[in-house]
Formats: structure tokens, sequence, C-alpha cells
């Protein structure tokens, strides 16, 4: 998958001019409330002509968060940890160690205005990703994320490895993406991850590779360098 040039729809979310994003990584766990106050201050910058783009990569403590479109009846457990009624798109879904965030600050005014091929191309980032430890993921109709499909004697199912939820504001993006590296997977039992009851979620050390934080972030750089373009490393926020 790696080798296969991009199609012509998604060669817009390249920049022309070559120009780097951000990329910035924080160590420890960033508090839910201050990352996204920091999202609006930056997408606002953005927009403005004011800052550059930003991936930023993260953890969060444990925590759930609603988009737009989450359902009551899909918190299970409010008790479980704090809730986050947020802006983002999707419904409820879980952050925390073991699980990296990257949130994603493109100016889509310069990359082709098309929220749909940008979320192809978040898809085609972590799939190209989870490629490189040998996982073969991808999406699925009617559902948001990335998937697997998994089989054992006399059983088989598909797991969610990677979830998806963005915002668009003048079109600049932001929210972005998480990968379920060594999270513990009980934590998603607080809630219907996405509103998805019938499959299950799974991550790389679930799946039986025992890869790092540090080397998951290595693969989605490469990986965002192909779909998205040149990434140079900048301070984190936090």
């Amino acid at each position: 998958m790696l080798a296969e040039p991009l199609s012509p729809s998604l060669q817009k979310l390249r920049l022309d001019d070559g120009r780097p994003v951000e990329w910035a990584v924080s160590q420890g766990y960033v508090d839910y409330a201050a990352a996204e106050a920091f999202m609006e201050a930056r997408v606002a910058a953005i927009a403005a002509g004011e800052a550059q783009e930003m991936v930023w990569l993260l953890e969060h403590p444990p925590l759930y968060t609603a988009g737009v479109s989450a359902r009551d009846e899909d918190l299970l457990d409010a008790g479980r940890f704090p809730v986050h009624r947020t802006g983002r798109g999707g419904q409820f879904t879980y952050h925390g160690p073991g699980q990296r965030v990257a949130y994603v600050m493109l100016d889509l005014n310069r990359r082709g205005k098309d929220v749909r091929c940008f979320v192809r191309g978040l898809e085609l980032w972590l799939i190209g990703a989870l490629d490189q430890f040998g996982i073969e993921a991808d999406i699925r109709p009617g559902r948001v994320g990335v998937w697997v499909a998994r089989k054992g004697p006399g059983w088989s199912r598909e797991d969610k490895i990677a979830a998806i939820g963005v915002k668009v504001r003048k079109w600049v993006s932001f929210h972005g993406i998480s990968l379920n590296v060594e999270p513990d997977l009980d934590h998603f039992g607080g809630i219907v991850p996405c509103g998805i009851q019938e499959h299950g979620v799974t991550s790389l050390v679930d799946l039986g590779v025992l890869a790092t934080i540090d080397e998951a972030d290595e693969a989605l750089r490469r990986s965002f360098g192909r779909i998205f373009g040149a990434a140079v490393e900048a301070d984190a926020p936090f």
C-alpha cells in the first residue's frame, strides 16, 4: 500500500510550495480542556495567516469525549471518567494513556477545500502507519475510523484500532485522530464507542505488536509525509 502513488484527487492535500507542517509532541498527559483551548486559538491564528499549520501528538489522562452526534444512551458509565462535550464530529470516544492522539490543524484553503477528501487522507495516513507494523487495516462502509479483521478457530470479528473525529472552521481543521497503541481496552466499556455496539476495539499490543508510543509516532510521521507533505519538529504547547 505504501508504494502506491496517491490518486489525483488526493494530490491536492499536499501543498504546492512544500512548506512543512509543524510537528509537536507533548510528554506526559495533557489536560483535555487546555488542549481544546489551544486548538481554538491556533486555528484562529492559522485562518488569519498568523501561524503555521500544526500536527500535535499527545496523550490524555483517562476521559470520554462526546462529539456533536453523541447520544446520551451511549454513555454507559457516566461516573467512570470525566466527560467532555466537544464540537468535533462523531459520537462518544475514549482517550487515555497508551493511546496516541494527534490533533491536526491544517489549512484546507490551501489543500483543496474538500472535507471528504481530507477525511480520506486521514484514513490513509492511519492505514499507512499501521502497514509499517504489518497490520492490514482499512475502512468499512457506514463506520467511522479504521478497522482490522480478526479470525481464530471458529470465530471472526472486526475491531476498531483508530478513530477519526474532526471539525473545520474557516476551512482550517482541528481535533483529529487517535491510534490505540497500548491503552487499557476495558476503559472503552463505559461507552458505546462511536455508537457501534456490534464490534469491538483493539490496539497494536492487543494484536501482538509490542510497539511503543515513540515507534508509533515515527510510523505516523512517515505516513503523514506521504499523504500531506513534509513536517518539521516544533515545540509542543504543553
